[in-house]
């Protein structure tokens, strides 16, 4: 005979999960292998092969949310996020481990497109080699000032402002179609009137370890947070 022995078991029941409260009471008589389950739809008995309980047990029954990509679905930094380049690659954020970004929204027609294009090239080519990055992401939410294709953008930054700093796809950085980078971005560094991006060439200066550190308005020259960048470099 079995001495009295209480367990807690987790059963997998061949029942849809609804139809399951998350806690009741089971109970298992030795000599007749029947296991009575008050909650049962209609009270039917389910007939288990090996005796486990010889008295009343609890048997909670955890609901749990598998996440696949737990790196899209929770992220913990800027490294966990993929994006696209302007060809329609996928170009994982975690390769840029161990370097400081610089994240700004690009347009090619604003009244910003000189100035910030001019100066975000001069950084990138005095720190690039010291672990700088720069990641332009075009976007035509502000006033349509980016239309063109990504083949236009690329031509106009890198004939026009001889920039070498990586386009990526055009995205949206505002409303429900804002990309995933950008939601991240604006819930780890609020603007002073609020979340949402006020127009082009907002920036966000990033840690080696891809932590949000900074955000900068707009009308923010690159050159006047240099000194930033250098503080994270070790410059």
């Amino acid at each position: 005979m079995l001495s009295t022995l209480t367990r807690c078991c987790i059963l997998r029941l061949p029942l849809p999960a609804a139809a399951l409260p998350l806690s009741s009471c089971f109970s298992y008589n030795y000599n007749n292998p029947i296991l009575s389950f008050s909650s049962l739809p209609n009270n039917k008995p389910i007939i288990i092969h090996k005796p486990i309980l010889t008295t009343l047990t609890p048997l909670s029954f955890t609901l749990r949310t598998d996440h696949t990509m737990a790196s899209q679905s929770n992220p913990q930094s800027i490294h966990d996020f993929t994006v696209k380049d302007a060809k329609g690659n996928d170009v994982n954020l975690g390769d840029y481990k161990g370097k400081v970004l610089l994240i700004v929204n690009v347009a090619s027609q604003c009244g910003l497109t000189n100035s910030n294009y001019t100066e975000l090239t001069q950084l990138y080519d005095k720190y690039k080699s010291k672990g700088l990055e720069i990641l332009a992401f075009p976007c035509n939410q502000f006033g349509g000032q980016e239309p063109g294709s990504l083949e236009e953008i690329q031509n106009t930054v890198c004939t026009r402002f001889k920039a070498e700093f990586p386009i990526f796809d055009k995205v949206d950085v505002n409303g429900d179609t804002a990309a995933p980078i950008y939601k991240y971005l604006k819930s780890s560094k609020g603007g002073l009137f609020g979340d949402g991006i006020k127009w082009n060439f907002a920036k966000f200066l990033v840690d080696k370890n891809g932590n949000v550190v900074d955000r900068y308005a707009p009308t923010t020259s690159p050159l006047s947070i240099e000194k930033d960048l250098v503080k994270l470099l070790g410059a």
